[in-house]
Parts: structure tokens; C-alpha cells; sequence
């Protein structure tokens, strides 16, 4: 990590009230960007916040419901006005899940997972996108997963939704290439959360020995990642999938 490395940028990421997006907002404060976190939930925003700035970043918090495109648009437009009018990084973290074996799964259950974790970052970074080409310059990263890329059972809607993420990177990357902006994902494995938390410590033993690295990931795994798909070090790499998972997807 090189501190400063970001010093004058400005980072939005979506789900950072917590986990992953959370480390991500803290890593990317850390190396010097000012960093606009959103979500749903006011109160672990700020908290999120506080640890950037202790990192010692900037940070705003925004309110935003990825499900719901009104929300979006109010979100965003407060997030351009807290930064000055300019994001250079957008970071597409925000997911939720409704996990249930297809042939029981309700609509309205498909529904959900694909408006949040698909259509919600099609929105933030139609929002998002105008500005970066005008100033022919940004990085986004979208947030996936390795079930996208190899399936999981009672996750179809996840999983379809995730994998929609992989080609809309691919294909957003084609399309600004020549503006200097680039697009990539991150598909994290099984990483420690408060899901993974909550498992009896046999089951967690179970998952980790399934990993060739025989440990979970961790949520500030993920932030390097991002942290260097968003940094100077990455600016030749575009359409890509970075996996994050120990070796448990090859």
C-alpha cells in the first residue's frame, strides 16, 4: 500500500454501512480519497465515516436504496454535490440475497436480488458514468462473486444477477475505453462476514477446508483488490475479473 496514493480523489461505494463495503470505503480513505458511502442505513454510515476519517481520509455519507430509482438519483445527486460535482471512482458494492431453490422461488424473491444487486448498479453508474467521460478520466469496480462463475445451489437469482455484473463490466469496458475509464470486477470467494460469523465453527472448518489457501477470505482481502484496481498501478487493466476466493475458483 502506498499512503497518498489517491490523495485528491474522490470515491463513491455503495453498501459501505458495513463488510466488505465498509473495509473498502476505510482502504480507499486510508490511501487518501475522499470517500462518499452509501446505503440504506444512516446511523452504520456515519459510523462507517468515522473510520475513514480515523484512517485519515475524508468521507460523507449518503442515503440510497438501490431498489428503488428515485433513491438512486437523490443519492447520487447529493453525492456529486458533496464531492464538488466529481467522482473518479465508483465502486458497485451494495448486495442482498434471498436464497431458495428455484422451483420455490417467488417472483417477487427473483425480483428483489436482481433490481438490488444488478439493475442498482446500472442506475449508480448511468448516473455516475456523464462526469467521468467529460473529464475522460475514472475507475469503476463492480462487486461480484465466484458463484457467478461456477454456480451455487438455492442462489440462482444471486447468481444470475452477479454474473449480469460480470458482462455488464465487460461490456461497459468496450464502450469508454477511449474516454480513459476503466471497468473491472471483483468476485470475492467465502469471506468472513457476520453471515459466515453466525456458522457453527465445525461448518466454518468444513469451508475452509475446501479453500487451497484453508482459510476464509477477509473483508480488507477484497478492499486491496479494489484498492488496486482503482490505483495508479492498475491503469492498463480494464474488462477484467479479479478473483479473490484462495484458490476455491481457478
Amino acid at each position: 500500500m502506498s499512503a497518498g496514493e489517491l490523495l485528491g480523489k474522490v470515491s463513491l461505494v455503495t453498501g459501505a454501512s458495513r463488510g466488505i463495503g465498509r473495509a473498502i470505503a476505510v482502504e480507499l480513505a486510508r490511501r487518501g480519497a475522499r470517500v462518499i458511502v452509501a446505503a440504506r442505513d444512516r446511523e452504520r454510515l456515519e459510523a462507517t465515516a468515522a473510520a475513514c476519517r480515523e484512517a485519515g481520509g475524508q468521507a460523507d455519507p449518503v442515503t440510497l436504496d438501490l431498489a428503488d430509482a428515485a433513491s438512486v438519483k437523490a443519492g447520487i445527486d447529493a453525492a456529486l454535490a458533496a464531492a464538488g460535482g466529481r467522482i473518479d471512482h465508483l465502486v458497485n458494492n451494495a448486495g442482498v440475497t434471498g436464497d431458495g431453490l428455484l422451483l420455490r422461488m417467488k417472483r417477487e424473491e427473483w425480483d428483489r436480488v436482481v433490481l438490488t444487486n444488478l439493475t442498482g448498479a446500472f442506475e449508480t453508474t448511468r448516473l455516475v458514468l456523464p462526469g467521468m467521460v467529460k473529464a475522460r478520466s475514472g475507475r469503476i469496480v463492480n462487486i461480484s462473486s465466484i458463484v457467478a462463475l461456477m454456480g451455487n445451489p438455492g442462489q440462482a437469482n444471486y447468481c444470475a444477477a452477479k454474473a449480469g455484473l460480470i458482462g455488464l463490466t465487460k461490456s461497459l469496458a468496450r464502450e469508454v475505453a477511449s474516454r480513459s475509464i476503466t471497468v473491472n470486477a471483483v468476485a470475492p470467494g467465502l469471506i468472513d462476514t457476520d453471515m459466515t460469523k453466525g456458522l457453527p465453527e465445525a461448518a466454518r472448518g468444513k469451508m475452509a477446508d475446501s479453500i487451497p489457501l484453508q482459510r476464509l477470505g477477509t473483508a480488507e482481502d477484497v478492499a486491496q483488490a479494489v484498492a488496486f484496481l482503482v490505483g495508479p498501478g492498475a491503469a492498463y487493466i480494464t474488462g477484467e475479473v479479479l478473483n479473490v476466493s484462495g484458490g476455491l475458483y481457478m
